[in-house]
């Protein structure tokens, strides 16, 4: 079988077969496929789209490309949780150590951030000593151990989707419902767990802008991992304005660890208490309501911030930075948003915002751009609030002051303002549930 009779047969939307998927994937891992080749498929995809059949294959063949992680001794306790991407979202560093005080077992591979999208990995690296890597018997140890463990993706995990995510990046590609989701389930599915809660973001800070795409793509990666035998839910929340009070990584921390001591911003503390609950929920087998209290005397009793101090410290991190997070410091240079008029804060473009806090130092420009664990910006006023004139709106933190300017011009051209309140966002959209 030829490339070129594949592309053809996608270039007219007609459906691969099974062993066309495998036999491409296999070969272009292995470097007999040309980039120009798979470049041309995946325009045709882009174009014509996939059946969900051909979807569910991509997502399989993918999976099966490289390594997978065995959580078999865990029986159906594993869960895995994966974010679409968004800003302020910190969610992992919450969400996980309530999972596995109530009894779950978070086995989890997350990734760094790249433009204005933050990632868990760097958030994490705020501590001193902190490991991303851990060998697979370290891994499974810990998980073992206290029945939490969250490293950096394996490059020999799923690598058909990094050598397609690198080429459908610079091929105007990335935004295809099929793709993305093949892309997303396929490392969910190599990394193991039995249960797997996609958050999926929706608006101005997220990859699908609308709610209508939001759930496109949700459904889609719910049936994957329900084809695939894994139980799966996906929870569409609001990425138009950023989720919490923080943007950037040690500020984040320090956010998640205020929410875990039962304080934060409440739409972070909504979100991460929304998916906690649809994680135990599935797997433990409890009902909601059962997965709700146990969510609550996590958090309320403190045992959810003791597994997180626990986490820290068997990865290396030193964990007297959680029990006493002015430890974290603050950057050298600092500036403050003012309101110049009495008013709301009626919309806020939160891609914009992300992309400031990355001229601050606080995200990558470039995939070997230098994180600044200080950087970043914090939120006073959000839409919907009442704003004084000389109220500050935000503070920008940074170590470049050159960048300062730059990035408040930036900060202020995302927000528009209004005499009235603008009308309140929902925070959840929805919640699918393999059926």
């Amino acid at each position: 079988m030829r490339m070129y009779d594949i592309i053809e047969k996608k270039k007219h939307g007609e459906e691969l077969s099974r062993e066309e998927i495998f036999t491409m994937i296999g070969q272009y891992v292995s470097g007999q496929i040309p980039d120009y080749q798979i470049s041309a498929w995946l325009m045709a995809v882009w174009f014509n789209g996939m059946s969900d059949r051909e979807t569910f294959e991509l997502t399989e063949a993918m999976a099966l490309s490289g390594d997978s992680v065995d959580l078999s001794e865990f029986g159906s306790k594993s869960v895995d949780k994966h974010s679409t991407g968004g800003v302020g979202d910190k969610t992992t560093m919450i969400v996980a150590p309530i999972v596995a005080t109530a009894g779950g077992t978070v086995a989890k591979m997350s990734g760094r951030g790249l433009g204005h999208t933050g990632g868990t990995i760097d958030k994490l690296e705020s501590f001193p000593g902190f490991r991303t890597s851990l060998s697979p018997k370290e891994f499974t140890d810990q998980v073992r151990r206290c029945g939490l463990a969250v490293i950096g993706q394996s490059a020999d995990l799923a690598p058909a989707d990094k050598k397609l995510y690198a080429l459908r990046d610079v091929t105007a590609t990335v935004d295809s419902i099929p793709l993305i989701a093949s892309s997303v389930m396929s490392k969910k599915l190599a990394a193991g767990s039995r249960s797997i809660v996609l958050d999926v973001k929706c608006g101005s800070g997220a990859f699908m802008r609308t709610p209508e795409l939001a759930y496109e793509l949700a459904d889609t990666m719910v049936k994957i991992g329900t084809a695939h035998g894994r139980q799966t839910a996906a929870v569409i929340t609001n990425m138009d304005i950023p989720l919490g009070h923080a943007i950037g990584n040690a500020l984040e921390v320090c956010e998640a660890i205020e929410v875990l001591k039962g304080g934060g911003p409440d739409d972070l503390r909504e979100v991460c208490l929304t998916l906690s609950s649809t994680m135990i929920e599935l797997s433990l087998n409890v009902s909601s309501a059962e997965a709700d209290a146990l969510v609550g005397d996590a958090l309320q009793s403190g045992r959810a911030f003791d597994k997180f101090c626990e986490w820290i410290q068997a990865q290396g991190g030193d964990v007297s930075y959680a029990k006493d997070t002015s430890r974290f410091g603050s950057a050298a240079y600092s500036t403050d948003i003012i309101a110049d008029t009495d008013g709301y804060i009626s919309s806020c473009n939160a891609e914009a915002i992300g992309t400031s806090a990355m001229m601050l130092g606080a995200g990558r420009q470039t995939a070997d751009s230098v994180i600044d664990p200080r950087a970043g910006i914090l939120l006073f006023k959000k839409p919907s609030e009442r704003i004084l004139c000389g109220d500050v709106i935000a503070r920008l933190f940074t170590e470049k002051e050159q960048t300062l300017a730059s990035a408040s011009e930036h900060f202020r051209n995302a927000l528009t303002f209004t005499d009235t309140p603008p009308a309140k966002q929902p925070l959840i959209y929805r919640i699918i549930r393999s059926r």
